[in-house]
């Protein structure tokens, strides 16, 4: 509509600029009245400047609205004095197309907060990043998992993990791997998944990293109390006959021994009833010790509920300092506490959580005989990651790096008369609690034992 109108515009001016000019030479050839040609000829110079001038105006808008198009400009209008005439028609064309246009982007500008909204809400790590390792996004999960406050570059994390690095920078689209990565107070085990999609001719990786250190521990403490079970399970069943039959045949025995005795019969069958009777009584003391042994076990498996409460570490520490301070003070082993701050308070099961920090207390003092100064540090602080964290540190001989990844396995135990449950145990009572224990060591210096909560 607006372009006819356009059109019939420009044609009639167009013929009305014919017919003046068809007037000007025949007013030239066939008459002598030069002040009508002299008007005439002033008529089509306006005419032409006139024509110029309408359309150059259209040109000016359409150049207006093309730019503002192609610099995304869409604040600029165009103002509109009249609907009567074909170009404040256009003018209100293309106010209706930009005003399209800032619908489209207003929406366009909605769906990107909304996204940017759901990324950085998501608990799992996203870095996405050119194959040179230029950094494109971030969320608030990889900023909180590596201690960041911006990434620009992936050889950044270098700090952290060279082969983290490595591999971010090598892996393909699609592919899965596991990075472990050791730090002083914490061990994280990243699982790493890769896409790649391209955006202008660019090749962008999207890669997810998730700490999945808590769930293969879990798994681990499943599948050890399952093994327990079934052990214990299988051990009682065929214990416990062999003890109740060599109990009754050493009492049947005995009765015959004695009955014997009173008869006189040959001392040559006496001792050999007593040598049975022996034997038996060997047996049957053995068996009680591996029922003993079998239900010192099953402790692994009925580890009670936690009962949650609210204490301040600061009385934990000084229940624990004053139940061993006689024994510390014998072996002249000084502890040291340090809380910070000063009010930290935990929710948990205080006696399990108190029981877990005795054991590691005790296994302490044991790495600090012989030692000089001997020193036991007990410390309470918010990790960078702002856990709740509880150190045990002593100055003992250490653990060796290939003991130090065993020791929280069931039954692997360094000492003569361990049972190499308690460090199980106390890794079960952590997972209760939503926490994790971790130990690093450096041998002949320190050895230290994080409870994270």
């Amino acid at each position: 509509m607006v372009y006819n109108n356009f059109r019939i515009n420009f044609i009639v001016r167009t013929l009305l600029l014919a017919g003046s000019i068809f007037a000007f030479f025949y007013l030239f050839f066939n008459t002598e009245l030069t002040m009508t040609l002299v008007l005439v000829g002033l008529l089509i110079a306006f005419q032409i400047f006139a024509m110029i001038h309408y359309v150059d105006r259209t040109n000016r808008v359409l150049n207006n609205f093309l730019e503002s198009i192609r610099y995304s400009d869409f604040t600029r209008t165009f103002q509109v004095e009249s609907l009567d005439s074909s170009f404040d028609k256009l003018k209100k064309s293309f106010n209706e197309v930009i005003k399209d246009f800032q619908e489209v982007r207003a929406e366009k500008e909605e769906n990107y907060y909304y996204l940017q909204t759901v990324i950085q809400h998501i608990g799992i790590s996203l870095i996405a990043y050119s194959k040179d390792g230029k950094v494109e996004l971030i969320n608030n999960a990889t900023k909180k998992l590596f201690q960041v406050r911006s990434l620009n570059n992936i050889q950044a994390l270098n700090d952290f993990s060279p082969e983290l690095v490595t591999k971010l920078l090598s892996i393909r689209h699609g592919e899965n791997t596991l990075i472990r990565v050791q730090e002083k107070d914490e061990l994280l085990q990243l699982a790493i998944y890769a896409t790649e999609f391209k955006i202008h001719n660019r090749t962008i990786l999207l890669t997810s990293i998730k700490n999945i250190q808590d769930e293969l521990e879990e798994k681990e403490m499943e599948s050890w109390q399952k093994l327990i079970r079934v052990l214990t399970h299988e051990i009682m069943n065929s214990i416990t006959p062999i003890s109740s039959l060599s109990s009754t045949i050493t009492m049947i025995l005995k009765d015959l021994s004695g009955s014997l005795k009173e008869k006189n019969i040959a001392s040559e069958d006496i001792e050999t009833i007593e040598e049975v009777e022996g034997a038996l009584q060997t047996i049957h003391k053995r068996t009680d010790g591996l029922l003993h042994f079998v239900n010192t076990y099953r402790d692994l498996t009925k580890i009670p509920t936690p009962t949650f409460s609210i204490f301040p570490i600061s009385k934990l520490f000084l229940n624990i300092k004053g139940l061993l301070s006689e024994e510390m003070k014998a072996k002249g082993i000084n502890c040291k506490i340090n809380i910070e701050p000063n009010s930290l308070e935990l929710s948990a099961d205080e006696k399990l959580i108190e029981q877990v920090i005795i054991n590691l207390v005790k296994n302490a003092m044991q790495a600090l005989d012989t030692r000089p100064e001997p020193e036991i540090q007990l410390n309470a602080f918010l990790n960078k990651r702002g856990r709740i964290t509880i150190q045990v540190i002593d100055n003992g001989q250490g653990i060796l790096p290939n003991v130090l990844d065993k020791i929280f396995i069931p039954f692997f135990t360094t000492k003569p008369q361990g049972s190499g449950i308690g460090l199980s145990l106390s890794k079960q009572i952590l997972r209760l609690h939503g926490g994790n224990i971790s130990a690093y060591s450096e041998p002949d210096t320190m050895t230290k034992f994080t409870l994270t909560f």
